[in-house]
């Protein structure tokens, strides 16, 4: 069974290991947490038998939620788990003021930008060379309240 919860600060280390596992430049456990500090950030966890399986972090940034750090741990993709996850960080980000949201995605990972956009999220720009390794451009993507 899926449980999605608030993120600890005795999550980070198995966060961070999972992060390296994930992304080719992955955040370091400082950065995760200098960053789960501050007022206006919210991270969530998906657990399954509590094994953390997903992550995803919020920011409001005078009223727009920044999407960060979005992962799901590759056995446990097509499940679903990114969707439980997204679903609640938006309502996160709403509980922190956010009313729009945004996020990079690698422009060649359509498993998540299929899931952005069926969660309301469409492409509005790109960001040429975002990613270094491997070089990639991202695409920048909202989810407007209006």
């Amino acid at each position: 069974m899926i449980a999605i919860r608030l993120m600890t600060e005795d999550d980070i280390p198995e966060v961070a290991r999972m992060e390296k596992l994930i992304f080719p430049d992955p955040w370091s456990e400082k950065v995760y947490r200098e960053t789960f500090r501050l007022p206006d950030v919210r991270y969530l966890v998906a657990e399954n038998d509590n094994k953390i399986t997903g992550v995803a972090g919020v920011r409001n940034i005078v009223g727009t939620g920044e999407i960060t750090n979005v992962m799901v741990l590759p056995e446990y993709r097509r499940k679903g788990i990114g969707r439980m996850i997204m679903e609640e960080l938006l309502e996160c980000g709403r509980d922190l003021g956010a009313d729009d949201f945004t996020l990079e995605v690698r422009e060649g990972n359509l498993g998540a930008i299929r899931l952005y956009e069926s969660l309301g999220f469409s492409c509005e720009g790109k960001r040429p060379g975002f990613y270094r390794n491997p070089p990639e451009d991202a695409l920048i993507m909202w989810f407007r309240k209006c």
